[in-house]
């Protein structure tokens, strides 16, 4: 394996070219200690202070090639990735994704500006390097955090790390006199291109936050900020105030109107409910009483039967018109003469009674044959 000479470097100090004499006996024996990825999670990354790699062997210089096809050394291949990483975002951590996935075994230093340089160089940051390097020690594609890193990478930063590649997106980044600050890294062939994510920087966060400075002054002292705290003019303060107040009071007014719609659209359902129960209640007793009312109803035919019956039982059956007829002499005879005898009551008539009657008068008449 060819092995990396110290004197043979680049304009910019950057080694370029390699050995091709074979390494002494000593250097084969000596084994790679270069740290490896983190394989769990729970705990955050270490800063590169805390944990520097103090491998031995020597550090041979890879392509871009040989790194994608597998490491061809025992040891990973250490990728560097810096920045600010003020309030950091998706945008960020998809950025150290691309980092970390790289090749196929990838230990991820990042390196972090201090505020000095970055206030130097930038401009004032939101968040101070404490918090900067806390949020990146938390993201779960890093495995070592370098505090305190240079604006422009130099040789001995490079070399201290043992940096393989340095990871970030292709657009070059003028900075500090300089138009690209990453030119001599690719022209040493240690850059690697990763790709931005459109729609999300710490610049756009921090034009919302200025764009709606108003509803986050609010917000806040509502949360129980206070107009120091804020840095807000007495004015503003009570201004801000008496919108909040007439925001509860618009609340109130949207919930009260929100629950009135809720009640009268429970009142509209109910009351629909009810009309189509009398609809169906009103249709069954209208049926119920045809049926027993209407021209074939049973109360109809009830009542015919019954007067029927009464008709039968109050008319006497007639004599049948074959029954021979009594013959009389040509003289009649002169009337018969009745005694007049005590009125009685007569007894209520009755079917039977008439039927008697009947009966007793054509005995009287067959006597009389």
């Amino acid at each position: 394996m060819p092995v990396l000479t110290t004197d043979a470097e680049s304009e910019t100090g950057i080694p370029k070219s390699l050995s091709n004499e074979p390494p002494s006996e000593t250097m084969e024996e000596i084994e790679h200690t270069c740290p490896q990825p983190r394989l769990t999670l729970t705990a955050p990354a270490p800063f590169a202070d805390e944990t520097s790699c103090l491998c031995q062997a020597p550090h041979e210089k890879l392509t871009i090639a040989q790194a994608r096809l597998g490491t061809p050394v025992d040891r990973p291949v250490r990728v560097y990735a810096d920045g600010i990483f003020d309030l950091f975002h998706s945008g960020h951590a998809r950025a150290l994704m691309q980092a970390k996935t790289l090749f196929p075994n990838s230990y991820l230093l990042v390196g972090v500006c201090s505020d000095d340089l970055t206030h130097k160089f930038k401009g004032f940051t939101v968040m101070n390097e404490a918090e900067r390097y806390e949020a990146l020690r938390h993201c779960r594609y890093v495995d070592e955090v370098i505090r305190d890193a240079p604006w422009t990478l130099t040789p001995e930063f490079l070399e201290k790390h043992k940096i393989d590649f340095v990871a970030h997106d292709d657009i070059p980044y003028s900075s500090a006199g300089s138009d690209d600050i990453y030119k001599h890294i690719k022209e040493a062939g240690m850059f690697v291109p990763t790709q931005r994510t459109e729609g999300i920087s710490t610049s756009d966060i921090i034009t919302r936050i200025v764009r709606d400075y108003d509803v986050y002054a609010r917000r806040n002292l509502q949360r129980g900020y206070t107009a120091k705290e804020l840095n807000v003019s007495f004015i503003n303060e009570k201004k801000y105030r008496f919108q909040n107040q007439v925001d509860k009071m618009k609340e109130k007014v949207k919930n009260v109107e929100e629950r009135s719609k809720e009640f009268v659209n429970r009142v509209e359902e109910k009351s629909h409910d009810l009309i189509q129960k009398w609809e169906e209640k009103s249709r069954e007793f209208i049926g119920n009483f045809l049926e027993l009312f209407g021209p074939d109803g049973a109360w109809k035919q009830m009542f015919q039967e019954r007067s029927n019956r009464m008709l039968h039982a109050l008319s006497p059956k007639q004599s049948p018109v074959s029954s021979p007829t009594r013959s009389r002499s040509p003289s009649r005879s002169p009337s018969p003469t009745f005694l007049w005898l005590p009125h009685k009551p007569s007894p209520p008539f009755s079917p039977k009674a008439a039927s008697a009657s009947m009966s007793s008068m054509s005995e009287g008449d067959e006597d009389e044959k």
